[in-house]
Order: structure tokens, then sequence, then C-alpha cells
């Protein structure tokens, strides 16, 4: 042990110096990645606390206006973090940018993931043992951008500590060694340092752990630091900041099939459709950018019907367990399964999440868990607690597609990877896929400039997005609850009219800060003046003023945006999720001035886009293990 212990040590030096020195172009200071002074002009215009993004019939209007003779210079295809993260770099770079997603913000993949923001401690272990270069640059440049991603939107993502428990003594040396390699990698970049705890502390931080079990005993753990968000949320976030930025960003907007020059067969724009209303128009630009994750083949076959497929969809499952599960701000790795994968159990907005799974899958817009995948989490996380994992304490259940990538000009075929793509397949058409959230900013990066060198477009400004405040984030502080607790009443009507005051408690204020940032006063201010202050569901801290704000200032046009992106209810407890929408319907359709048909739609789509959800309520109990 000792000996490969020694071996792993003398790689990692050799290999960090390595990669330290030509990770990034010395040529590219901190002062030229912040773009000052453009950076702070677009900064003060996101973080304008009169600032308010266009409505959905403006946005709209901004990219039914445009012509062959005055295109937008791109337009992006789907609403992911990275189609997103492309309209906001573009349009700081002063280009005029369009984006359409077909569902929602963060609908597909983005909405689904494990929550984490982290630099691939597997892709780590790859390198060193495999002396694979190419995986320890992916992992510096992970956590260079996890750094980030945190301090550029730290209302919404924070560092949270995670326990891999450890019941050999060469399992300890052998993950302590690990783990301090990481903080190594991480450099200035690092969030905390890992640490060793004994065996009695372990469970003093993780009371659930288990000490024994299956002949063999806790020897301790190890402690490191990855970031979480709430990735939905993120998303939205990003989405509004590229609006207040200039983006004209559509949700509900599909593309149909694109325009092509009659001579040159470049492409040049697109054919929309507006889902809400059904109205069709057409789009110019000089770029488009397709974003749309595992959806970014058949994008591609709108351009060019051969085109080959790039992508190998991979399903991921993930479930939430109740609170008891584990300790607040403390997260625990299963570090390997059946199947070889690592398995999270993570603290998330009041309860638990569990994941995941890799399995390969087929492309659909509402994937579904299926019973075997829910057992094997429940299994996974099983041998290392000591109290009984049970079927009926899943809230929810869910499934997200990861689209990984085979790069179509690569000579090697059968490797699939897990870094980004970015390539011209068709002239006027760039795609951008693979990759992870961690990595969003720098995929959306890259991809601008693809689409710049093709377009022959000309930024203003360059890349600003390292260092940019998302909304929300610019002056937030971690004690800003004290402030809306302190500053606002939430009064609410009751069944008898009767409009009736209430505090605005901790749980409440943590929530809407959390949630909203520095926004969340007008979120409180609508709570308290507009009597919209009542919990729309029962142990959750969600807001009726929530429903209002979003469908006013953040595109929340549907039933399912609210429960399942702009509040995250369908992925906590998907039966609350379901006792609420009678009540956000009502509340969306006093804002949108929906008819009954259309209040009986939402309810009908957002009841079975919940049964997709495999809660307790709709499991399919077929071995009996875990009830």
């Amino acid at each position: 042990m000792a000996t490969r212990l020694r071996a792993t040590a003398t790689a990692i030096a050799v290999f960090s110096y390595g990669a330290h020195a030509s990770l990034r172009d010395p040529s590219v200071s901190a002062n030229d990645r912040s773009g000052a002074p453009a950076a702070d002009a677009i900064q003060r215009k996101i973080s304008d606390p009169c600032a308010v993004v266009p409505p959905r019939a403006v946005q709209e209007s901004a990219l039914f206006g445009v012509s062959p003779v005055n295109p937008l210079d791109l337009l992006v295809v789907g609403g992911g973090a990275t189609g997103c993260g492309v309209a906001l770099d573009a349009a700081t770079r002063g280009l005029r940018v369009g984006l359409v997603e077909r569902d929602d913000f963060s609908s597909g993949t983005s909405s689904r993931s494990t929550k984490l923001i982290h630099g691939g401690v597997r892709y780590l272990e790859k390198a060193i043992f495999n002396l694979d270069y190419g995986q320890l640059k992916l992992v510096f440049h992970a956590l260079e951008e996890r750094k980030q991603v945190i301090e550029n939107a730290p209302h919404l993502c924070h560092p949270l500590p995670c326990m891999t428990p450890c019941f050999k003594w060469f399992e300890v040396a052998y993950y302590w060694t690990g783990l301090k390699l990481y903080d190594l990698v991480a450099g200035r970049h690092l969030l905390h340092l890992s640490r060793y705890y004994s065996a009695q502390e372990s469970v003093e931080l993780f009371p659930t752990l288990a000490r024994k079990g299956k002949d063999r005993t806790l020897k301790g753990a190890v402690v490191y630091y990855d970031g979480q968000m709430d990735d939905s949320r993120l998303n939205v976030a990003l989405a509004c900041t590229a609006a207040l930025a200039g983006a004209a960003v559509l949700n509900h907007a599909e593309v149909l099939s694109f325009l092509k020059d009659d001579v040159s067969e470049r492409i040049i724009g697109a054919r929309i459709r507006d889902t809400l209303t059904g109205k069709e128009f057409d789009t110019y630009a000089k770029v488009v950018v397709n974003a749309a994750g595992p959806f970014c083949d058949s994008v591609r076959k709108m351009a060019d019907k051969d085109a080959k497929p790039m992508i190998s969809p991979s399903s991921g499952v993930h479930i939430v367990l109740p609170d008891y599960y584990s300790p607040q701000g403390m997260g625990l790795i299963v570090p390997k399964t059946k199947d070889g994968r690592v398995v999270f159990m993570l603290p998330w907005l009041g309860r638990t999440v569990a994941g995941t799974t890799d399995s390969n899958t087929t492309i659909t817009m509402l994937p579904e868990p299926n019973e075997d995948e829910i057992e094997f989490i429940l299994d996974a996380i099983s041998d290392y607690l000591k109290i009984k994992v049970r079927r009926v304490d899943v809230l929810s259940a869910w499934s997200g597609i990861r689209p990984l990538a085979m790069d179509p000009r690569a000579k090697n075929t059968e490797s699939i990877s897990r870094d980004h793509i970015v390539f011209e397949g068709y002239p006027g058409l760039v795609t951008v896929t693979g990759g992870k959230w961690t990595t969003f900013r720098s995929m959306a990066e890259d991809a601008v400039d693809a689409a710049i060198k093709s377009g022959k477009l000309s930024p203003t400004n360059k890349c600003v997005t390292y260092n940019l405040h998302l909304i929300g984030g610019d002056g937030w502080d971690p004690a800003h609850f004290a402030v809306l607790a302190q500053r606002y009443v939430r009064t609410k009507k009751s069944y008898w009219g009767k409009v009736v005051p209430e505090a605005m408690n901790t749980a409440t204020a943590k929530h809407l800060s959390r949630a909203y940032g520095t926004l969340a006063d007008r979120v409180a201010a609508i709570a308290q003046n507009e009597s919209l202050g009542r919990r729309l569901a029962h142990g959750y801290p969600y807001l009726e003023a929530e429903v209002a704000y979003c469908a006013r200032n953040e595109y929340c046009e549907s039933a399912v945006d609210f429960i399942a992106r702009r509040s995250r209810l369908a992925f906590l407890d998907t039966d609350a999720a379901g006792r609420a929408l009678p009540h956000v319907i009502q509340i969306l359709a006093s804002e949108h001035k929906w008819d009954r048909s259309r209040q009986k739609q939402e309810l009908r789509k957002a009841k079975e886009f919940l049964g997709t959800f495999k809660s307790s309520q709709n499991a399919e109990f077929h071995d009996g293990k875990h009830k």
C-alpha cells in the first residue's frame, strides 16, 4: 500500500505542476478576464435596483421584428444552462442576440442534475492512475469554474462538505491522499480544506451513518468540499440576466425549420412557433447556435438530414427523501456501487436528494425513472445508514438525460467525451454540447467565440462573464434574510375574506433571500401589500406572492413552469406540488388573464407532468424490499 501511495504522490507532483503551468494562456491576465471597464457598466445595468426584465410580448416582438437586411448576430436554440449562458455572454459582448426554447428555461437536463457544482473527483482519479493529462486538465478547469459560479450567484450556490466513510484503514489513506490532491489541484480556487474525522466524530457529524454492518466497522471519514446549487433557479437567473443585458429570450417558442440562403445554403435564420398562442414567424440571424442538449442531433438534422448522430444519451435518476436521512450542511458519498458509480446523498432545500444512476436511455421530453433505478439508489445508501431505508419515504423521483457527446470530427468515434464540444457542422450552425453544469460559462464563451468567427461578427468588447454577478447576486449578503424578517410581514386572506397579518418568519425569509437574492424584497413586498402571504403547501416556505412575482418578472407562463422551475416543489415533494396546483393556477390565471378552458388545460398538463415523478404514492412495489 505504501508503495502505491508513494507512486501516486510522485505522479501527483509531476502532473499538477505541468497542468498548472499550461492550463491557461499566460498572456491572459486576471485584469483581461475581468473585462473592465465594460464589465463594470454591464454589471451596473444588471444590478440596477429599478431594472425589470422586458415583458414576454416585448421579447417576442424583438424576434419578430428582425429582417434579412437587419438580422440578429446570434440566434440561440435551447434555453438550458448552456443556451442561456451563450445568450448572456453574447449580449454582454455587445452583440444582438435572440434565444428560443420550445418548453421552458431549464425544462430539460439543466433542472434534473445532482445539484452539485463539482470539479470531478472521479476524473482526477482516472487522470492519476491512467496518466491522462486530458482528464487532469478537465478537473483544473472545472475547479476554476466552480469557484466562479459560486461567487457570481452567491444566493443560489454555496460550498457543501461531503463525507466519504471509510471501513478499512487502506481506504482512509487512499481517500485522504486523493482528496488532498483535489485540494492541491484547486489551488487558489479551493473552497475549504479537506480533513479526516474519526469514527466517533463522523457519526456526530452524520448521525444516521452506520458504524457497523456486513462484517465491517467504520474507521473514520474524509470530508471534502464541493459546491451546491438550486439548478433551475440558477438557469432562470441566467435567462433574466441575459434579458437585462439586452438579449431577446423567449420560452415556449419552438424552431420549426431553418431558413437558408438561396445561393450559399448557409443558415440565415429560423421559422419559429409560439407554442402558447400558435403564432408563427421568421427570425433572421447571422449565426445560429445549437444548444439543445440531448436534442441537439434533432436540431442538426433540421439543417442536414444526413447528419450523423453525436449524442449518446445517458439516464441519471435521483430521488428525494425526508430531511432526517441527512443532517443539514453535510453530504454523504457512497464511493463504489454495483455499477461502479458514485452515489451521493445530499441535503437540499430542507430535504435529502440521493443519486445517481448511469444507464443508456432513449431521448424523450419527459423521461421517467423506473423502479429498478429507484431501488438501486435505495440499496446503495442503505448499506451505509443505520436507519431503515424505505420506498414509502421517497417524496419525489426524477430522471434526467445527460447529453454525452462524440466529436464528429474525431477519427476515433469510440470514445465519448465528458468535456464539451463546439463545432460548425453546417454553415451558419454552431453546435455546443456535452460538458456539465459546472462549466456552462466557459462552454458558452467557447461557443460565442466560434459564432463570432463563423459570422465574422464585430463584438464591442471581449467576454466579461467570468466575474459577472447574476441578477439578485450583486451585493447579496448571507444575513439578508434577517433584514427581510424585520422589515416585512406577510398578509393573507382567510377563507372568509378577512386580511390577516403574520410575521415573515425565519424559514420563509431565508427561503426568499436564497431563491431571489437582493430581489427578495420585491417578493416580500407583494406578500405584504397584496395579501398574498399564504403558504402554497404545508411544510414548505413557498408563498402565493412568488407565483405573482414569477409571472411578472421571470417569464413564468404555465403551472409547470412554477411548480418545477421557479419553485422546486415538484422535485421536493410531488404530492405536495399536486395539492398546491389549484391555488397556483388560480394566481397565474389572475396574472395572465386565463379563461376557464385554459385553467383546466393547465391542471391536466401539470398532473401529467407530476405523473412522471415517481413518489411513493404512484410507486410500483414489485419486490417489497424497501417497504
